[in-house]
């Protein structure tokens, strides 16, 4: 029952980028097509997923050696080095998602949502295989967050709004009906 409750959590209740604003640069910056979102949320899912699992294994060492007070630190460290790794492999493998990023992929290693995702497996005391859950749940609730955004400017781009909404602001607008969309689910329990 844990699980699933991780999984919905994640995905939808406690939607990183929806519900407690985190990533917000990478959901508006690389929603424009639905391709490039698609590719940005499973760079931000891998990244999560798998620094989840490396932060577990740096968690358990600091902890160890009674230095947790560090973890912060050591955790950006290990996202950094996750996100060049990503980098290097879609620059070298495949280039045209890599161009479609852009300057989006590099600032995964800044994006606080992926950050978030550690800390709360170090602060809820999460063991491996609910580290590495919360990590890819979390980071496909990225992905289902910018998609249904992106889908959303796509549509919207279509249509005729009225001049001052065109844009940045009906972006923004359709942003905020979205995540109130979201935050819908925050009063849902499992179990």
């Amino acid at each position: 029952m844990q699980i699933v409750s991780i999984i919905i959590a994640a995905l939808l209740s406690e939607n990183y980028v929806l519900v407690k604003f985190l990533g917000i640069c990478p959901f508006l910056g690389v929603s424009k097509r639905i391709n490039a979102a698609l590719g940005m949320g499973m760079a931000v899912t891998f990244v999560m997923a798998l620094t989840s699992f490396v932060c577990y294994f740096v968690y358990q060492l600091l902890i160890m050696l009674n230095l947790a007070y560090m973890q912060t630190v050591a955790f950006i460290l290990v996202i950094a080095s996750v996100v060049q790794l990503v980098e290097m492999f879609l620059k070298k493998k495949i280039p045209g998602l890599y161009k479609a990023l852009g300057v989006y992929l590099p600032l995964i290693t800044t994006n606080c949502a992926v950050l978030a995702v550690v800390l709360t497996n170090a602060q809820k005391d999460y063991s491996l295989l609910f580290s590495i859950l919360n990590g890819t749940a979390s980071g496909l609730g990225f992905t289902l967050a910018i998609v249904l955004f992106s889908s959303l400017r796509e549509r919207v781009d279509k249509a005729t709004p009225p001049e001052c909404f065109k844009g940045t602001p009906i972006a923004l607008i359709a942003a905020g009906l979205l995540a109130l969309a979201f935050m819908g689910f925050s009063g849902m329990r499992i179990g």
